[in-house]
Formats: C-alpha cells, sequence, structure tokens
C-alpha cells in the first residue's frame, strides 16, 4: 500500500467515534507508516480525526520505542521542531501529541518533559529564564490540555519541576478553552509548597462563581461540554481536600 493511500485509509479511520476500534483497524499498520499518516490528522480541522489522532499517536510511537527508540526521539524532536518559529511551521497538534506520547512512554516523559513545561516559561537575559513560552492562543490551549492530560499519568514528573507555578497566570485569560484548562491542570496537580495557594484559590472562586463560558473537553476518547465555572469548582474542591 502506497503512502497515500495509507494516509487515506487512516484519516477514514479516525472519523469513526470508537477509539478501541480505530485502534484495532489500524494494528496491521507498520508503526512508521502510521505516525507519518497521523501527523497530517493531529492537525486536521475536524475535531474528531484530530483528537483520534493525537491518542493514536501516543500508542504508535510508544510501540516504536520498542524496536528503535532513536527513531521515536525524532518523533518527539519533530514535534519540538514544529513549535519553533524558525521552523515555519504552526505546531497544531503537537504539544497534545507528546503528552500522549509521554503517558505511554516513561521513558520519553523523563527526557522531553521538560521541555514541554518550557513553553509555558518565558525567555530572558536571567538564568532561570530559559522558556519558550507560546504566545499563540491555539498553542495554548494545546499546552494546557497537554498539562491537564500530564497530570493524570505523569504528575511527579510535572511538579519534580514545579509545572504548578505556571499555570495560574493562565486563569486570567480572555480565551476561555485556555483559562478552562488551566483550571483543570491547577486541579489535576494540587496543592503543593510552591503554589500561592491564597491567590489562586480567589482566582478560582470568582471563576466558580461567574464564568459561565463553555468549552469542549476531550478525553480518552470522548467529548463533553463543560463551563468553565464547573472546573474552577472542581479544582477548588482538589486544592482545599488536597490540603
Amino acid at each position: 500500500m502506497g503512502t497515500r493511500a495509507i494516509k487515506q485509509k487512516v484519516l477514514k479511520a479516525l472519523q469513526q467515534d470508537d477509539l478501541v476500534r480505530i485502534e484495532t483497524e489500524l494494528a496491521h499498520l507498520q508503526e512508521k507508516e502510521l505516525i507519518n499518516a497521523l501527523f497530517s490528522g493531529i492537525c486536521h480541522s475536524d475535531e474528531r480525526i484530530r483528537w483520534h489522532a493525537i491518542s493514536i499517536m501516543g500508542s504508535a510511537v510508544a510501540r516504536l520505542t520498542e524496536q528503535d527508540m532513536e527513531e521515536a526521539r525524532i518523533i518527539l524532536r519533530r514535534m519540538l521542531w514544529s513549535l519553533n518559529d524558525e521552523s515555519g511551521g504552526i505546531g497544531w497538534g503537537a504539544p497534545e501529541s507528546m503528552a500522549e506520547i509521554m503517558c505511554c512512554h516513561e521513558g520519553l516523559a523523563d527526557e522531553y518533559i521538560h521541555m514541554l513545561i518550557s513553553y509555558m516559561r518565558p525567555d530572558g537575559e536571567e538564568e532561570w529564564q530559559d522558556g519558550n513560552f507560546l504566545e499563540h492562543e491555539i498553542l495554548q490551549q494545546g499546552l494546557l490540555w497537554a498539562m491537564g492530560r500530564l497530570a493524570q499519568c505523569r504528575k511527579e514528573h510535572l511538579l519534580a519541576r514545579q509545572a504548578e507555578r505556571d499555570l495560574p497566570p493562565y486563569l486570567d485569560a480572555e480565551d476561555a478553552v485556555v483559562c478552562g484548562l488551566a483550571a483543570r491542570a491547577i486541579g489535576l496537580l494540587g496543592a503543593t509548597d510552591t503554589l500561592d495557594i491564597v491567590t489562586v484559590q480567589e482566582r478560582l472562586q470568582g471563576l466558580a462563581k461567574n464564568d459561565q463560558r463553555t468549552i469542549k473537553l476531550y478525553e480518552q476518547g470522548t467529548f463533553r461540554v463543560v463551563a468553565v465555572a464547573e472546573l474552577a469548582g472542581q479544582a477548588l474542591k482538589a486544592l482545599q481536600e488536597v490540603r
């Protein structure tokens, strides 16, 4: 089967609703062939195709590590490069895909999670200012979703690098998706000694009371519509339980 035919087959499969069925249908493809086709999916305009491609990318790259770890690293570096201004690309779907890959393979999380965190941090003249802050709202949406996903599967990796300190500023974002996903990630990570808990709780309380904007949230194969207020309320509850 040629490259074009494989791409068409993969994109058609990704249109289905059942993620398990999609994985089964694509299981016969070689990992490299599948991954190359998935790169067209993770930036697709159809949200079902895009999110299913992101999910499948995680397991596909994890399987690739069993054959060739360096090839898997190249995939991660390709995604990182797509987020670089010099690449000429846009990087749609890259943060989310990287998070799924890291959830599926701890070794790659060990090596690359610090790079994903760096996209929440500014660059500057000070030694600690070694970030690669993403300014585009769409990329911020993907990055904040990635932080929430990693908080579910690699929480200790994030906390070890104090990623929770980078999340609160996003609560003031004008974009509802960025704001809501930041609240979700904060709740999933919980309270820590490095978090300004009083300030964060005050901001979350305001969102929980007043922000009725809704966003569509993708979680492991399914979509649901949720209000920013609900996500903020859940985060508040999580912070209070930890304390």
